[in-house]
């Protein structure tokens, strides 16, 4: 079990934390609830944080519909949420960067340190990773959290909590930029236009790509990328047979060589969009999950010599994510489109909204 899984031990202070902390928790298909939720004693290394912004995921989504996604599955009780930022309120015996009062941006993931991926920096493809809201470990729609120091990260003064969440999502583009070494000289096509895809586009245009396209198969999200910078949108379908047409009025929306397609919705037809859009010697990266297996034209992609490149969450990103909000080069204020206070009506409402989509990008909590 993560941090927050365990009875809270310690001096006065800590079992007044453990009696005012409420959390929501995923109790069933369809089902949380708002109830106490015991913090972990408080390491050396530790904070405790008052949680102020939480936003909504799809997992979290995914989970209350189904309790799994891939090959994790909820079994007991669970507090939901991962997209997080709050207040410092303790800081452990060896803790000397942050200070009670300090802003921070949560990053979600413990992982071990000790692995060959830990110590190569790729700490992302950890086995054995702790992380918010993944089964079993608990996550951070609560009053307060315990979290390693190290994976807080300090807000500059005009970077907003709600900001700071943000970051999490945020984290995703840009290690998808990363991994692609987006640049100056990558026109971009960015497959699906969902928080994922919106922040990839954010991400991308701030990493110097001179051209993106967004397609999706809704209008309001096209919309809403083209708000945002996207050089040209498309309209597609879900239809497989029409992939090839959709290929062509994606070359006439780039008007020049498609250097990298990001697929953040990961399923069978956007993947075979994207092996076949982009040009010869470029790269085709796999963001979303959509699908877990999929028939893809992979030979002919390979001919033309397009490289495949994996994503899976992100790692070391949250200091330039917050540079970016800092300097003004990313915005993701506009993607926070509805709010919602932490009561258990309010709770509920928020995740309907969600799961709903529409006109509703990023669902965020304010406690």
């Amino acid at each position: 079990m993560g941090k927050g899984g365990m009875s809270r031990g310690g001096g006065e202070e800590g079992r007044d934390a453990e009696e005012e902390n409420m959390a929501a928790w995923l109790m069933g298909i369809n089902t949380l609830k708002i109830q106490p939720f015991k913090l972990p004693p408080l390491g050396p290394h530790d904070v405790r944080v008052r949680m102020k912004a939480v936003g909504i995921c799809g997992s979290d989504v995914h989970y209350l519909k189904t309790l799994k996604l891939a090959h994790f599955v909820v079994k007991e009780p669970m507090v939901i949420g991962h997209e997080c930022a709050g207040v410092i309120e303790e800081v452990g015996s060896e803790v000397k960067s942050l200070v009670p009062g300090d802003r921070v941006a949560l990053e979600p993931g413990i992982s071990c340190w000790r692995c060959s991926y830990c110590r190569e920096g790729r700490y992302n493809l950890c086995s054995e990773m702790k992380f918010f809201a993944t089964p079993p470990v608990h996550g951070s729609l609560a009053h307060q959290v315990v979290h390693p120091a190290d994976l807080c990260f300090k807000l500059p003064e005009n970077v907003s909590l709600e900001e700071g969440a943000m970051c999490e999502p945020l984290s995703v583009g840009v290690h998808a930029c990363r991994r692609a070494n987006v640049g100056p000289e990558t026109n971009v096509l960015v497959m699906g236009a969902g928080p994922i895809g919106l922040v990839t586009l954010l991400a991308a245009r701030a990493f110097g790509a001179p051209r993106i396209v967004v397609v999706d198969v809704d209008e309001y999200r096209l919309s809403v990328a083209k708000e945002l910078g996207a050089d040209g949108v498309v309209k597609v379908s879900t239809k497989m047979e029409d992939v090839g047409e959709e290929v062509g009025q994606i070359h006439k929306a780039m008007g020049t060589a498609v250097n990298l397609t990001l697929d953040c919705a990961g399923f069978s037809k956007t993947m075979s969009t994207a092996l076949s859009v982009t040009s010869p010697g470029g790269k085709v990266c796999l963001v979303g999950m959509g699908h877990n297996e999929m028939t893809v034209p992979l030979t002919p992609a390979a001919a033309r010599e397009v490289d495949v490149i994996g994503v899976f969450r992100y790692m070391n990103t949250w200091p330039l994510c917050i540079e970016f909000l800092r300097s003004g080069k990313i915005d993701v204020k506009p993607l926070i489109t509805h709010r919602f206070g932490f009561s258990q009506k309010e709770v509920e409402d928020a995740f309907e909204t969600s799961a709903r989509g529409g006109s509703a990008i990023k669902v965020m909590f304010n406690l």
